[in-house]
């Protein structure tokens, strides 16, 4: 049997992943003759030790790589594999970024001797402590006449120029090269600043992660791509790993993904890719669809004919996506298609959510079944609709719902608490603070309780009256007194007063162990308040309990880069314990500041679906692959549906393959809107199969009259009357 790579072309659903575990199956069963196949084409390519026939045979179980496009398909991807495979084959999915990552602290030695660096063990950067340290490395340079002429603030800044570096490296370009494609890229923005001083500022970071061990998303392409890729040694390696590639939505991935995969099969590896032309979810984020797309020349074409065969694609894709060329000729939509239309966004957002909670009650749908997506998703359009829709028992769930950490009051409580133990954060405390920190730490419940019965025993009232009588402010030493320093504190009553007492005791028992330095790190006084207060034997909400879990990876993380940071530094005591507080305070700050998510590992809980409305942006939910019943697509009037749901990273038109360098222009950006509006339309509706409403309001939630380019298909199909039909 002759085996040939396979590029596999088809619309979203239309079979392309099935195809591909399908041709990892075939790969399984015929594993010698893969061997043996990829052991000839490397002694034609290269002079190769001769291997006997026998331990050519006995070593006959070929290495896979297996990619998909983000860890939500990663995770699919290798449970459909395992099912299929009977678990037969022990298989590692990864996306292209983990793949390199594994690549870079693997070969770490390798690449120590190749750039001359300490032989520190690598630390990976959050993205969060990545922009903080970035923004002290660069905050002498970053004077206001700087900033000015860049026209962001200091955050937007750093991070544009840090995206810029992850951008280059996905497009297989070093840092040193970053100007020069600015400068032909910028030339028609003379008013912005130097490409040149940003291409220095990113050389300094580079080299500064580089001399500690630091590694962030950006560095650890450009490492892999620019070193470990190019490497003779390093080739050899993964050739003798690797005889098959199999990866899948290759059009989410970066450019230089591409020549990874070309370097697999010029080495003699069989290759299986997926390629959706609908696809490009990730383009302007990274990825290079159409360079990737040239990967297909080399493998033996299979296309997947015509959309899903239970979606609406079919019947209203051609007509849809005509309107947007020749508006002028727009006929009727068919009656699949009706029209959820007010005058302001409150009462979409209503009507659309009572629509939605009628149909669920009366059978028409199941919850699983409907699914709201807008290009964006601001706190009142997901409040309104969770609490309407809550209030007839129908459980709503947001996709990555990425809220701040500090959201969470339970979060809150437990900065309040640190910044009352370590001395020298009594600016960080406040009265309210000190109030809701009672009410949190005071919810305490017996094993046999359910999270639902807990109750706090300070109730907001009382915690008030507590932190104006015994809440003592102070810059350095921040107090909280007895419980009798309030004149009338019988009417705190017993409940209140016995849980402030223990609250008091245990915080002035961690001051003193602290002072003793008895307490080894931050991190260790947030676990024995969360056992304490917080865990004590019962069973945490989902939510709380993932909020916990990221707050203490996050507080890893943060102490972990203090301790690499201290190597730099002088060791003395007193400077250690100056460092300490002051990290705390910047740990604290850093948090307030919305920057970090409740999204720990793993990102989804485990068993079956949950029974509830999936609320989503266009991004989120092209991501994800998901599919259902019933669409309704929120705000479709709005300009940002030509945006995708996702905001373009700065600078991601300049590096794509096909245009290197090239000026971005107004023409451009147009082109580009009605390219990437045209696949969301192919791509919805490929994931939709009985109903679809388009829910619009003539003005939008700042006033504004909203004429995107979809208002057309509004007007072109049934509206629905929804007091009439929820029986009002």
């Amino acid at each position: 049997m002759v085996f040939h790579s396979i590029w596999i072309v088809g619309s979203s659903r239309s079979g392309k992943t099935s195809r591909l575990i399908e041709q990892f199956s075939i790969w399984l069963q015929n594993r010698k003759q893969i061997y043996e196949l990829f052991y000839t084409k490397r002694a034609k390519l290269q002079a190769s030790t001769y291997i006997p026939q026998s331990e050519l045979l006995q070593q006959a179980k070929p290495g896979i790589l297996v990619l998909a496009a983000n860890d939500d398909n990663r995770r699919e991807l290798g449970d459909k594999i395992v099912t299929s495979t009977q678990g037969k084959y022990p298989v590692r999915v990864r996306t292209p970024l983990g793949f390199f990552q594994d690549e870079v602290i693997l070969f770490w030695p390798l690449l120590i001797e190749l750039l001359h660096l300490k032989a520190h063990f690598p630390v990976r950067l959050r993205p969060e402590t990545e922009q903080e340290l970035a923004t002290k490395l660069w905050r002498s340079q970053l004077d206001e006449d700087t900033l000015k002429l860049a026209g962001v603030n200091e955050y937007r800044f750093v991070r544009r120029i840090l995206d810029l570096m992850q951008l280059a490296a996905y497009s297989g370009t070093p840092c040193e090269e970053i100007a020069g494609i600015l400068q032909t890229s910028l030339e028609e923005n003379s008013g912005n600043l130097k490409p040149e001083f940003m291409a220095d500022l990113l050389v300094d970071w580079r080299n500064w992660c580089l001399e500690r061990g630091f590694l962030t998303y950006g560095i650890i392409t450009e490492l892999y791509t620019q070193y470990l890729l190019k490497n003779k040694d390093y080739q050899q390696h993964l050739a003798n790993r690797y005889q098959a590639v199999l990866a899948d939505d290759v059009d989410e991935y970066p450019g230089m993904v591409r020549d990874l995969l070309e370097l697999l099969l010029d080495q003699g590896a069989v290759g299986a890719f997926s390629y959706n032309p609908d696809g490009g979810v990730r383009l302007g984020l990274g990825a290079d669809p159409d360079y990737l797309a040239g990967l297909g020349r080399r493998c033996q074409v299979e296309a997947l004919s015509g959309f899903a065969l239970d979606s609406l694609a079919d019947r209203l894709a051609a007509p849809m996506v005509g309107s947007l060329s020749s508006p002028m000729v727009m006929s009727d939509l068919p009656a699949v298609v009706q029209s959820i239309q007010t005058t302001s966004r409150s009462q979409l957002l209503r009507q659309t959510a009572e629509f939605i909670g009628h149909a669920i009650n009366s059978g028409l749908v199941a919850a699983e079944e409907v699914a709201i997506i807008a290009p964006g998703l601001d706190a009142i359009a997901r409040y309104t609709i969770v609490e309407i829709l809550s209030k007839q028992n129908i459980t709503v769930e947001s996709l990555n719902d990425q809220r701040p950490l500090i959201s969470s009051p339970v979060i809150r409580a437990l900065l309040t608490m640190l910044a009352l133990v370590y001395p020298g954060l009594g600016r960080l405390v406040d009265r309210d603070a000190v109030a809701e920190m009672l009410v949190v730490l005071s919810r305490k419940a017996e094993s046999s309780e359910t999270p639902a019965a807990l109750s706090p025993n300070i109730d907001p009232v009382r915690a008030g009256l507590i932190a104006d009588y015994c809440f003592v402010p102070h810059p350095e030493h921040p107090n909280l007194l007895p419980v009798k320093t309030f004149e009338r504190w019988d009417r705190i009553g017993y409940a209140a007063t016995t849980a402030y007492t223990e609250i008091l005791q245990w915080i002035e028992k961690q001051r003193s162990q602290q002072e003793l330095r008895l307490i080894p790190s931050p991190i260790s006084l947030l676990d024995r308040a969360i056992q304490n207060f917080l865990w004590n034997g019962s069973n945490l909400p989902y939510e709380q309990l993932a909020a916990l879990r990221e707050l203490l990876e996050t507080a890893q993380h943060y102490w972990e880069i203090e301790t690499r940071l201290k190597q730099t530094l002088a060791n003395a005591p007193e400077a250690n314990h100056h460092l300490t507080n002051t990290t705390i305070a910047e740990f604290i700050q850093l948090l307030r500041r919305g920057t970090i998510t409740a999204n720990p590992y793993p990102l989804r809980s485990i068993g079956k679906h949950r029974k509830a409305v999936t609320l989503a942006t266009i991004f989120q939910y092209r991501a994800n692959r998901k599919s259902h019943r019933w669409h309704f697509w929120l705000d479709t009037g709005s300009p940002l549906w030509a945006k995708g749901g996702a905001a373009t990273l700065f600078g991601a038109p300049f590096f794509l393959q096909d245009r290197l360098g090239q000026p971005w222009t107004a023409e451009d950006e147009r082109l580009a809107e009605e390219t990437r509006l045209q696949r969301i339309l192919h791509d919805l509706l490929s994931r939709v199969s009985q109903r679809l409403y388009l829910c619009h309001s003539d003005l939008a939630v700042n006033g504004q009259e909203q004429l995107g380019p979809l208002l057309q298909l509004v007007h072109a199909c049934i509206p629905l009357d929804v007091k009439e039909s929820i029986g009002v």
